[in-house]
């Protein structure tokens, strides 16, 4: 199984949490061992380098900069990514999970 941390970044609205509870579910269906949270962006800067992967919801996509930024300063390998409109609007855990899994393969951190 792989462990994994993945942050989701939004406005601390509830959309995210419930999307984060999806994709912790899809994950476990999928056999990988995967904590999934959401925070606040405030407090999602700060702690992603305790993650494998943070993803921003799609109305962040414009501080994507300041996430790579901050992830650089902090000597933090996190991998990095936008969560597409239509996943995030359909609170499609299955979806988020196989796209996460696509960045974390770039990344080369699965």
């Amino acid at each position: 199984m792989e462990d994994k941390r993945i942050l989701l970044c939004c406005g601390a609205g509830m959309s995210s949490g419930f999307l984060a509870t999806a994709t912790a579910k899809a994950a476990q269906e999928k056999g990988l061992d995967w904590y999934v949270t959401a925070k606040s962006q405030s407090v999602a800067l700060d702690e992603m380098p305790d993650y494998d992967c943070c993803l921003l919801g799609p109305h962040f996509e414009k501080h994507l900069g300041e996430f790579k930024e901050a992830a650089e300063e902090m000597d933090s390998d996190v991998a990095l990514a936008v969560i597409p409109q239509e996943i995030y609007g359909n609170l499609d855990g299955n979806a988020l999970c196989d796209f996460a899994i696509d960045v974390l393969k770039k990344a080369g951190k699965m």
